[in-house]
């Protein structure tokens, strides 16, 4: 088995890929990396084939041809990171929205703590937000405490998108099973290990909004978890 690996999908990154891969691969861990890239027209994936040049072994890159949403992203990601034989799987954004210095912190839960599951949590020690405007903190403090209430998860950051999974975890979700496509992808997962029994355990670190590139947040997306979370909810109930 191969140790660590973050995957980090992207669409429209040019500006920030080469930065977040270099400071991944600076750490005092060595995290291999996994971009996948949906066609970005802004030809993120011509940078990250450059760049294979120079770290060959642990630079690796997986092009989808059409922009299909980040749970399809990360569920591609997932399934070649399972086939590649790694044991920690990460999720992280490209926009330095999460530092690179905090995997160290999810891997050692995963690793040493006994977690199955270590979420980068921004509410864990109260709101760790840098950057965002008032109505996105409350919009995405409350969808959390919204998603705590309808699933009963006892998790403070419910739509965290920097995460450790086991590779356990992952081979025993259903994959092919995970419905959302959207933001709400992150809950599903969460609450799919939940399900399963597995030891989510929520580490702090500060969220910093991104400073180049454009967000891909959209009404659709919001509209996607507080709908779809009351449904996911129900077929966990009758067992569907």
């Amino acid at each position: 088995m191969k140790d660590a690996i973050v995957i980090i999908p992207t669409y429209n990154e040019i500006e920030n890929i080469e930065a977040i891969i270099i400071a991944v691969f600076a750490q005092d861990k060595a995290f291999n990396v996994l971009v996948v890239d949906d066609n970005s027209p802004d030809l993120t994936a011509e940078k990250v084939k450059f760049l294979q040049a120079e770290f060959p072994d642990r630079l690796f890159l997986l092009q989808r041809k059409n922009k299909t949403g980040l749970g399809t992203a990360y569920i591609d990601g997932f399934k070649w990171c399972l086939k590649n034989e790694y044991d920690y799987i990460f999720e992280m954004d490209a926009d330095f929205s999460h530092n690179p210095d905090d995997l160290i912190k999810l891997y050692h839960a995963c690793a040493n703590e006994g977690a199955d599951v270590a979420i980068g949590s921004r509410y864990i020690t109260g709101v760790n937000v840098v950057n965002w405007p008032m109505n996105r903190i409350l919009l995405s403090y409350f969808a959390s405490k919204y998603v705590r209430f309808i699933t009963r998860m006892k998790i403070q950051d419910t739509t965290a998108g920097f995460v450790c999974y086991k590779r356990k975890v992952l081979e025993t979700i259903d994959l092919n099973a995970i419905k959302f496509v959207g933001y709400a992808f992150q809950i599903e997962m969460k609450f799919k290990a939940h399900l399963k029994g597995f030891k989510i355990v929520e580490v702090p670190v500060i969220f910093t909004d991104r400073a180049k590139g454009k967000s891909k947040m959209s009404g659709g997306i919001i509209s996607e978890a507080v709908f779809g979370v009351i449904n996911m909810k129900l077929k966990s109930l009758f067992g569907k």
